[in-house]
């Protein structure tokens, strides 16, 4: 399921922003009732080299990017409704071409 269509119940949110790239990146992190962290945001359009400490599925639910993963050779382009998952302790390029909304899974 995509952050489209879900909702979260039973949340903790830290009201504290996750600024990235002078606010090109804005989040917040929320944890699930089991403990699960996830975050939800925004990033702009720009491009960026974000670093990865665990695995990370993006759902994306506004917008359209594209990404270079670590290891590919091509770009590929993703919007509302994709998913795209990132290796731990790595690093991947983001072309933000619409203002992209998110939700990030980690583990």
């Amino acid at each position: 399921m995509t952050s489209d269509d879900a909702t979260y119940a039973n949340v903790t949110l830290d009201p504290r922003a996750n600024v990235y790239f002078d606010g090109g990146c804005v989040s917040h992190t929320f944890h699930l009732a089991d403990g699960t962290r996830k975050s939800a945001g925004v990033i702009f359009p720009g491009s960026f080299e974000f670093g990865t400490g665990e695995p990370e599925v993006m759902d994306l639910n506004a917008g359209r990017c594209r990404v270079l993963l670590p290891g590919a050779e091509e770009w590929v382009e993703h919007g509302a409704g994709d998913s795209f998952a990132v290796p731990g302790d790595a690093s991947f390029s983001i072309e933000v071409l619409e203002t992209l909304g998110y939700v990030c899974h980690y583990g």
